[in-house]
């Protein structure tokens, strides 16, 4: 077994810097275009868009094709991904034991969850679309860390060398066989022929 040796606490960190999007000017700018809501205090603006979001993620759980964005941004959803083959370390059992302790997700049968966010699919045509990114904030990552395991076959199966799109394509054409499948089963009557 190998040792494990504490992370220094006190050590210094680097921190990007962190640009965000709720700043004054946005505040500004989305006044100028909607004057009815000049009155409107920017922590309530705030809450809304923070709601959207919890509401977004929660949804991009719960279903397995995901969510597709407003304005055709794009998709967001969860994919199911062989574990990687670096070794998984469990830093707080590494700790407490003082030994590198793996975590291999038994209850997962070894495979992790992704959050994946892709914008080429054909109806999403738009342009510099290859600029566009989406990085999950800590509170949605925990959701889906939390929730994986109880339903972690549900999720779409992406292999490594696949392209997102093709492989979310080729599933939501499978349920729309099975869908036709089963509502012309349910209309087939072999007497009325």
């Amino acid at each position: 077994m190998e040792d494990f040796n504490k992370p220094n606490i006190k050590a210094s960190r680097y921190r990007p810097q962190v640009n965000t999007v709720l700043n004054k000017e946005f505040f500004e700018n989305f006044k100028k275009a909607y004057p009815k809501y000049k009155d409107l205090d920017n922590k309530v603006i705030r809450k809304m868009i923070k709601r959207f979001n919890q509401v977004l993620h929660q949804a991009v759980i719960d279903t397995r094709d995901g969510v597709q964005l407003p304005e055709q941004l794009g998709w967001i959803f969860i994919g199911t991904c062989q574990r990687s083959k670096k070794a998984n370390i469990d830093y707080g059992k590494s700790k407490k034991y003082g030994v590198k302790v793996s975590n291999k997700n038994w209850e997962t049968d070894g495979k992790l969850a992704k959050i994946f966010f892709s914008n080429y699919a054909p109806k999403l045509k738009m342009k510099n679309r290859e600029f566009w990114g989406f990085t999950a904030c800590r509170e949605f990552k925990r959701a889906v860390s939390k929730s994986y395991p109880e339903n972690w076959n549900m999720y779409i199966e992406v292999l490594p060398s696949a392209k997102i799109d093709k492989v979310y394509n080729s599933v939501l054409y499978k349920d729309f066989l099975k869908k036709a499948e089963k509502k012309a089963l349910d209309n087939y009557n072999e007497f009325d022929i």
